[in-house]
């Protein structure tokens, strides 16, 4: 029998209709240039999309959502990475030439601007306010299909992937090319930006994750001071507290963070604070976790003093470390380079890019092993690499440092295309690069 559905029940739900409406103009297709060894290179604006899952269907492409009237936007660093020339084109078919305010890789958040007055804007909301269960809707462009609406609802908040920020986690569709893209609640609010699906095919299958908007905010407004976020650093290598950490420390459960190594001459070194110590709050904020700790002290000014009260043995102690700025660097030190005669400098010569050793920041950043990408090639980036990007394996061989990336692709045929995975902010990806013509 099929469940009847009242004329009362049918009134509960949202009217999306109006909803995509009202907040539609707001949304914007991205499409940009890529920087190339010869010049930029344009993406050509696609009339008619490939719909077979090709990356050319979505390469160059991306969304975003206008936050006030006068041209500023909200957009993923992802979207406009590498570009030389970023166009918006609006709803009613106008398009723009903007420019990149600012990008932060970590969170995944760009601000642009783009020169127009008495725009439509998308009002914030307040995404600690969403529930589960709760209506969403995401507008976008999936692979270059302009102004898509999808929608949903939250299945999860505060969802930990890893990332700089946890995520909102959604059933709605995202897609390539959505990314950007507005999650907006049904008061019509933008509560964050699509950032990533979590799929083996690459596209949706019900779990997509958004930036929280008042994460993405708070980035937004460095972006547009300074051009750049600056972030606290206490110099300490933390880990989830284990299990048998609360009768050691004679707490009722196990959380806080467990400080794994100090990083020398840190900020935490300098006051005192040792490996093995449990850091349970930073400034009154309690600590449940090692990611809780890496993002609080994030958001806290270098050169602020933080209070950490911390337990060492079961006696509570509280120290006082002057906080640094966190900088992840995006290319190798002297110290660290591959000399012109190395194994690694193949990489370079052969498939168009140069390694690092991973620094102490990167690999609380990233919890992982591996070696960091410290320059890439047009035909490199063409192919899927990134700067910045931590290379985990080497066909199906771990690397866990330069030596071992060294031994793995010295057995390699250099006429071959080279196979790896990489790390880009939460997920891995598998990446073959063409050897360089």
């Amino acid at each position: 029998m099929v469940p009847q559905v009242s004329l009362a029940q049918a009134r509960e739900f949202p009217d999306f209709a109006d909803l995509a409406e009202r907040v539609g103009p707001a949304v914007v297709n991205i499409r940009i240039s890529e920087r190339g060894s010869d010049g930029a290179r344009p993406v050509p604006r696609r009339r008619a999309p490939v719909l077979q899952g090709s990356d050319e269907s979505s390469r160059g492409e991306g969304s975003g959502f206008i936050i006030s009237g006068d041209g500023y936007l909200l957009t993923s660093a992802h979207v406009v990475e590498g570009a030389s020339e970023v166009y918006v084109t609006l709803t009613d078919k106008r398009e723009f030439r903007a420019r990149v305010i600012g990008a932060d890789e970590r969170s995944d958040v760009a601000v642009l601007k783009f020169e127009a007055v008495g725009l439509p804007a998308l009002r914030i909301g307040d995404a600690s306010r969403l529930r589960v269960g709760e209506w969403v809707m995401a507008i976008g462009s999936p692979f270059g299909l302009e102004n898509t609406v999808t929608i949903g609802i939250v299945s999860a908040k505060q969802r930990d992937t890893g990332a700089e920020v946890p995520f909102i986690q959604a059933d709605v569709a995202v897609n390539p090319g959505n990314a950007g893209g507005p999650l907006i609640n049904i008061r019509g609010e933008a509560v964050g930006i699509n950032s990533q699906i979590l799929s083996p095919a690459g596209t949706s299958v019900g779990i997509s994750l958004a930036i929280p908007i008042d994460e993405a905010m708070r980035i937004a407004d460095q972006l547009r001071a300074n051009g750049r976020v600056v972030r606290g650093y206490i110099g300490l290598l933390p880990a989830d507290a284990p299990r048998d950490a609360a009768d050691e420390h004679g707490k009722g459960r196990a959380k806080g963070a467990l400080v794994r190594q100090i990083v020398p001459a840190g900020p935490a070194e300098k006051v005192g604070i040792q490996p093995g110590d449990l850091v349970l709050a930073v400034n009154g904020k309690s600590i449940e976790c090692a990611m809780d700790l890496r993002r609080y002290v994030s958001t806290l000014r270098p050169g602020s003093t933080a209070t950490a009260q911390v337990s060492r043995r079961g006696k509570l102690l509280e120290f006082k470390p002057i906080l640094t700025e966190l900088n992840a660097p995006q290319s190798a030190s002297p110290d660290r380079q591959e000399s012109e005669g190395s194994v690694a400098s193949v990489a370079a010569k052969t498939w168009g890019f140069t390694v690092a050793n991973l620094a102490d920041v990167d690999r609380i950043a990233s919890r992982a092993s591996g070696v960091r990408v410290a320059t890439v090639t047009a035909g490199a980036e063409a192919a899927g690499l990134r700067q910045g990007d931590v290379i985990l394996a080497v066909g199906s061989t771990d690397v866990a440092d330069l030596k071992q990336f060294e031994a793995s692709i010295a057995k390699l045929d250099r006429t071959r295309p080279l196979p790896i995975t990489v790390l880009r902010g939460a997920w891995a990806q598998f990446v073959r690069l063409p050897v360089v013509r």
